[in-house]
C-alpha cells in the first residue's frame, strides 16, 4: 500500500468535505478520494453550454445547518445567499397562485381563493413551524442505536425529551406528518385544492410516491426545517451556485491540511479481519487507513465497493432491500429569453421569475403523475419545478440571457433511460410550453439528467437524489439499517457521513458533522475503553 492517512473519505460530496474538515480540524491527515474531475458531488456549478453555467444537480438551498456554516465560516469566505421574494409561483387554469412573501400577503393570496384557508395559514404556519424545531434540534444529534446498551438508552431519553415536553395538540401533529398521506394531513387543514398543492408539492420533491402514499407528509416537513440567513423556513440561491458552498468547503478542508484527489475512483474498500484498512482505487492503487469514511450512499457502498462475505448476513440481506429511487428527472436549460406565461404575462424580469415556478396545480395532479409513472414509466403531465437563478444572480449567463434548472417528477427509474430520455426531455419542455407559449423556442440549449444519468454522473443508485426513500423505515435510527443508524458500519472502521444517515437528504452538512463527531469520540480514550 501506498502511504497511511487517519482517515479516507470515499466521495468529495458536501457532506465529505463536511466530514473531512471537522476530522482535519481535530488534528487528523485526511484525504478524500473523488470520483469525478470536480469537487462538490451532486451540488456544483458546472458550463453545461457556451457562457451558460449552473446548478446542475442540487440548484437551491435552505437545509444547510447553520453550525456548520459558522463552523466552516462560509460567509467569511464570501459567501451570499439571495432570498427569495417569493417562494412559489403555481400557474393553474383558473389562474395563479403565489406562496411566500410573509404570512400577511399569503393569507391575502388564498383569500382569493377561500376565505377559510386565509384563516387558518397561521395556525397552520405555528403548527409545522413546532415540529421543524424539533427537526432542526435533532438535526446535528447521533440516533440512539438499537441494543447500543447505556448510551444509546441516554440518547434516546435525551432526544425524546423534547418530543415528550410538546402539548397533547403539538405531539397530534407530529403523528400525523409521520404516518399520514399529504392528502390526509392537507385536508385536514384546507378546502381549497390550489392551497392543498401549494404545500403538497413538498411531499413529492425527491420522493417517488403520490401525496396519497402514507408517510408522504414526513417529506413534506423535512423541507421545511431549513433556514436562510437566520429566516426559518425559507429557501434562497447560491450566488455563484451550489457549487460555490462545496468550493468554499474544500478550500476550508485545504486550510485545514486536507488532501483532495480528483478523478480518484474507489474500487473496493479493503477489509482485514473484520477492520476497514484501507481502499483499493479503479486504478489498481492501495491507500491505507485506519478510518474509511463512505459518502456515497449506502446502496453504492455495501453493494458494489464492500465484498458481501464481509458483512453479516443479516445486514447485506437489509441493504438489498434498502429503498432507493426518488423518480426525479433533472434538467438544465439555456434560454433566450425569460417565459412569458399566459396567466401572468411578461418577459421582463419580475418576482415570480425569481421564485420556484411549479407546475402541479392539484394534488390530483400529483397523484396521477404518478400512477402515470407506475404504469408506463413516465407522466404524461410530469410535475415541474423551474428556478431560473440568473434572475438573481448575473454571473450564470450572457447578459440578456438565463438558465433554468429544471426539476421534474415522476419517472420510474428502472425503465431503459438510454432509449427514452429524450422523449421524455421533450416532453417536459412542451409542459412548460403550455404554460408559458415561448418557452420551447427560447431553449438554446439543454442538458439532461435522467434517473440512469443521475446514477452515472453522481453515483445515485436509482437516481435517488437523498441516497435512499425519506419512509418512515429509512429515518432516524432506522437510516439506513435499524441497529446502525449512528454512523457506524457493521464493519469496525467503515463509517457512514452521507445522506443516507440521518437526518437524511438535501444539502444540510449535518451528516457529515455528526459522522465525524462519533469518529473522533471512537478514537478518543473514553471511546476506545467504553465504545
Amino acid at each position: 500500500m501506498t502511504k497511511k492517512y487517519d482517515a479516507l473519505i470515499i466521495g468529495g460530496g458536501h457532506n465529505g468535505l463536511v466530514c473531512a474538515f471537522y476530522l482535519a480540524r481535530a488534528g487528523l491527515k485526511v484525504r478524500i478520494l473523488e470520483r469525478r474531475h470536480i469537487v462538490g458531488g451532486a451540488a456544483v456549478t458546472e458550463e453545461f453550454a457556451p457562457g451558460f453555467r449552473n446548478s446542475t444537480a442540487s440548484y437551491t438551498v435552505s437545509l444547510l445547518r447553520p453550525k456548520v456554516i459558522a463552523d466552516i465560516r462560509l460567509h467569511e469566505r464570501g459567501w451570499r445567499i439571495v432570498e427569495r421574494t417569493i417562494s412559489n409561483f403555481f400557474p393553474h387554469e383558473d389562474g395563479y397562485l403565489k406562496l411566500g412573501g410573509g404570512t400577511a400577503r399569503t393569507q391575502a393570496e388564498f383569500a382569493r381563493f377561500s376565505a377559510k384557508d386565509a384563516e387558518t395559514f397561521p395556525r397552520y404556519e405555528e403548527a409545522l413551524e413546532r415540529v421543524a424545531e424539533v427537526l432542526r434540534d435533532m438535526a446535528l444529534k447521533t440516533p440512539p442505536n438499537a441494543g447500543g446498551g447505556i448510551r444509546a438508552l441516554l440518547a434516546a431519553a435525551a432526544q425524546g425529551k423534547r418530543l415528550a415536553g410538546m402539548n397533547l395538540e403539538a405531539q397530534r401533529d407530529v403523528m400525523d406528518l409521520f404516518v399520514k398521506s399529504a392528502r390526509d394531513f392537507l385536508e385536514g387543514w384546507y378546502e381549497n385544492k390550489f392551497v392543498q398543492a401549494a404545500f403538497g408539492f413538498d411531499a413529492v420533491v425527491g420522493n417517488y410516491a403520490s401525496p396519497d402514499t402514507p408517510g408522504s407528509a414526513y417529506v413534506l416537513l423535512h423541507h421545511v426545517f431549513g433556514e436562510v440567513n437566520g429566516k426559518k423556513g425559507m429557501w434562497g440561491h447560491s450566488v455563484g451556485g451550489m457549487g460555490a458552498i462545496t468550493r468554499l468547503m474544500a478550500e476550508a478542508c485545504a486550510d485545514m491540511g486536507v488532501e483532495i484527489s480528483l478523478e480518484a475512483p474507489v474500487a473496493k474498500v479493503l477489509v482485514d479481519g473484520g477492520k476497514a484498512v484501507g481502499v483499493k482505487l479503479e486504478s489498481g492503487e492501495e491507500i491505507a487507513a485506519g478510518t474509511v469514511i463512505a459518502n456515497a450512499g449506502p446502496a453504492l457502498v455495501f453493494r458494489q465497493l464492500v465484498d458481501r462475505s464481509d458483512l453479516p448476513p443479516d445486514f447485506a440481506h437489509r441493504i438489498d432491500r434498502f429503498k432507493t429511487g426518488s423518480g426525479t428527472f433533472r434538467m438544465n436549460v439555456a434560454l433566450s429569453e425569460l417565459p412569458d406565461f399566459t396567466v401572468l404575462p411578461g418577459k421582463g424580469k419580475a418576482e415570480h421569475h425569481t421564485a420556484g415556478i411549479i407546475i402541479a396545480p392539484t394534488l390530483d395532479y400529483m397523484d396521477k403523475a404518478y400512477t402515470d409513472a407506475k404504469a408506463g414509466g413516465w407522466s404524461k403531465a410530469p410535475i415541474v419545478e423551474m428556478k431560473i437563478p440568473s434572475t438573481v444572480d448575473d454571473s450564470l449567463a450572457p447578459s440578456g440571457q438565463h438558465v433554468a434548472s429544471l426539476f421534474c417528477q415522476q419517472f420510474d427509474p428502472a425503465i431503459d433511460w438510454d432509449k427514452h430520455r429524450e422523449k421524455v426531455a421533450d416532453l417536459i419542455i412542451d409542459t412548460v410550453t403550455k404554460h408559458a407559449p415561448n418557452f420551447k423556442k427560447s431553449v438554446i440549449a439543454r442538458q439532461i439528467h435522467s434517473p440512469l444519468d443521475l446514477e452515472r454522473k453522481f453515483g445515485l443508485i436509482g437516481g435517488d437524489i437523498f441516497h435512499g426513500h425519506m419512509s418512515l423505515d429509512q429515518l432516524w435510527a432506522a437510516r439506513p439499517v435499524l441497529g446502525h443508524g449512528d454512523y457506524r458500519s457493521p464493519i469496525k472502521g467503515l463509517y457512514m457521513c452521507g445522506s443516507g444517515t440521518h437526518p437524511g437528504g438535501g444539502v444540510t452538512g449535518a451528516p457529515g458533522h455528526n459522522a465525524a463527531h462519533e469518529i473522533l469520540r471512537d478514537r478518543s480514550l473514553f471511546g476506545r475503553l467504553f465504545g
